[in-house]
């Protein structure tokens, strides 16, 4: 994990490596100060003259400045090396997001990656910046000023040995109760976040069933949940701060009594006042250094579940890889399922897909009908490659779709999912991931096609409308009709549309698929419908439920063969579309 984490620092070793080198100089001269001014306390009780002191004086201000220097040096370099690693890191988690499959994406959850991405990179960035700075000066002034403590005291200074070891057994319990409290919070936090997340999404439905209070209640009980697991973890991780004072003031005492005791009976040959004032001063320094490390203990305590789910997401395989010597070219829109199963987990007894064969030509137009959870879907995501066969082939173009490199395979492939997702910015904007060098005329043809140009100009400001987070400002139906504009942009070898029409009336459906056959004859249209009207003159329907293909024919063929493309086509005659808008 920490090899993993170490690799973002990369162009920020050098800031990192600096701060190292001033901390190091900045804890020997703090070191030695006490030194010199025990020296100079023995020099004025010896009756030292005034150029001598002023001469020590001036050394010891020097030193100081130095000091000084050297820790301003430090912070800035620390900063510059934190906040450049946590970008890095930043980067580098979104970019292994971006490799990530639709199952990898389902393992962590969208809220847990954006916690990941934000919360505890914020926590490691933090961490990192007390490592190389302060997790290295404090070690380094108890060490010297141990050292030191023995030069100036001798035997005396023992006493400060001896209370490390009892306060590292001290911390290491206190932290091995808090860790499992931590772990909890930040489990907490995903859910709490996924909790807020959907309430915003779903902000239309909360108030139109007046839900308000309901979901502030909700919101309250998480959020007490998460308080209760962090003070109980901050109430044991306090604990360190009383055994540390208790530890080194006790030691302090026994050094004052003993150390005044020996100056006096010795006549100051054994311990002189000024070896025992600095006797003083280095264990306020070790008392300093304890409480720092204490401090960055129950920081790195509390990070240390934060790099751990940071590691999680970088380490994590995507499912989906591009193979050696990877087909680059797809060379036209023929579709073939052989003997495929599938199944979203691993493992699972019910397959979601089983058993499924057929074969499409290269320019037809398909529909897949089917009850909820028939398995519609899921055979469209196959095509793209956006989940892999548990077992079986998927070919497209004759080629089994894992020897394509994945970027050729679904840039032959545009489709339109069931949930339309429109981004911040104008609609052009949005249309041109479709293709980004696309021409005012191409953009504006493509939306005539989805039948999106008319509403689209009645815009004042046309195709430079501003589009609110998430496509709030304009309907479910306009949503949809840019959304296969936008996947049109992409001159597809096949389109598939995903259930991506039951927002529009029957009429603009019907506008849509002409335009098809029109505009686009050699594309494979593979269309996912609810509705018998959006594929009754396909050239191909395939009629699934539970996750079998139970009958393939056209219109009038299924009518008489398939019981259940004949029961969905009488419930929706009889009773009339209701997806009608």
């Amino acid at each position: 994990m920490i090899k993993r984490l170490a690799k973002c620092v990369r162009e920020y070793k050098l800031p990192t490596i600096l701060t190292l080198i001033f901390i190091v100089l900045e804890a020997v001269i703090e070191s030695i100060i006490p030194f010199i001014t025990s020296q100079l306390v023995n020099n004025i009780k010896a009756g030292a003259v005034l150029g001598d002191i002023i001469r020590t004086g001036l050394l010891l201000a020097g030193m100081a400045i130095i000091s000084l220097c050297c820790g301003g040096a430090a912070g800035f370099t620390s900063a510059k090396a934190s906040a450049g690693f946590s970008t890095n890191l930043r980067h580098d988690l979104f970019e292994k997001i971006q490799t990530y499959s639709f199952s990898n994406i389902d393992k962590f959850s969208s809220s847990s990656l954006v916690t990941r991405l934000t919360t505890d990179v914020t926590n490691v960035q933090m961490s990192y910046m007390m490592l190389i700075r302060i997790a290295v000066r404090a070690p380094l002034m108890l060490v010297f000023s141990v050292i030191m403590a023995y030069v100036m005291g001798g035997a005396l200074a023992t006493t400060f040995v001896i209370v490390i070891p009892v306060l590292a057994f001290g911390l290491i319990l206190i932290a091995r109760k808090a860790m499992p409290a931590f772990t909890r919070v930040f489990r907490k936090y995903d859910k709490l976040n996924e909790s807020i997340e959907e309430n915003v999404r779903a902000m239309r439905v909360v108030k139109g069933f007046s839900r308000e209070e309901y979901e502030k209640a909700k919101f309250k009980t998480a959020s007490d949940d998460i308080c209760a697991d962090f003070t109980k973890a901050e109430r044991i991780v306090a604990l360190n701060a009383p055994l540390m004072q208790i530890c080194i003031y006790f030691n302090m005492a026994v050094v004052l009594i003993i150390g005044s005791r020996i100056v006096i009976t010795s006549g100051g040959s054994t311990i002189d006042i000024g070896e025992l004032s600095s006797m003083l001063t280095y264990g306020f320094q070790i008392l300093m250094q304890l409480m720092m490390l204490s401090m960055i203990y129950v920081i790195l305590t509390m990070s240390a579940e934060s790099a751990k789910r940071i590691s999680e997401v970088l380490s994590e395989v995507p499912t989906i890889q591009n193979p050696e010597n990877a087909v680059t070219e797809v060379s036209d829109g023929s579709i073939e399922f052989e003997n495929v199963y599938f199944a979203y987990t691993i493992g699972v007894r019910r397959q979601t897909l089983e058993n499924v064969n057929i074969r499409i030509g290269s320019g037809m137009t398909v529909g897949i009908l089917g009850g909820t959870g028939s398995g519609k879907s899921s055979f469209a995501r196959l095509i793209p490659r956006l989940y892999d066969v548990t077992s079986g082939t998927v070919k497209v173009g004759g080629v089994d779709v894992r020897d394509y490199d994945i970027t050729a395979l679904r840039s032959a492939v545009s489709m339109v999912l069931q949930k339309n997702l429109i981004f911040s910015g104008t609609i052009s904007e949005n249309l041109r991931w479709g293709d980004e060098n696309a021409t005012d005329d191409e953009i504006r043809a493509a939306c005539e096609l989805a039948q999106a140009d008319g509403f689209i100009s009645s815009f004042p400001d046309g195709y430079e409308t501003k589009i609110e987070q998430g496509g709030t400002n304009v309907s479910g139906g306009q949503k949809q009709r840019i959304c296969i504009a936008r996947a049109l942009l992409k001159k597809p070898k096949i389109l598939i549309l995903d259930d991506s029409t039951s927002a529009v009336d029957t009429k603009t459906d019907a506008l849509i698929r002409a335009g098809f056959d029109k505009y686009i004859p050699d594309t494979t249209r593979i269309i996912v419908a609810q509705r018998v009207s959006s594929v009754q003159n396909a050239d191909m329907i395939i009629v699934m439920d539970n996750g079998r293909i139970e009958s393939v024919g056209k219109h009038d063929e299924l009518l008489k063969s398939s019981p259940i493309y004949r029961e969905i086509y009488e419930q929706q005659t009889r009773g009339g579309d209701s997806d009608e808008q």
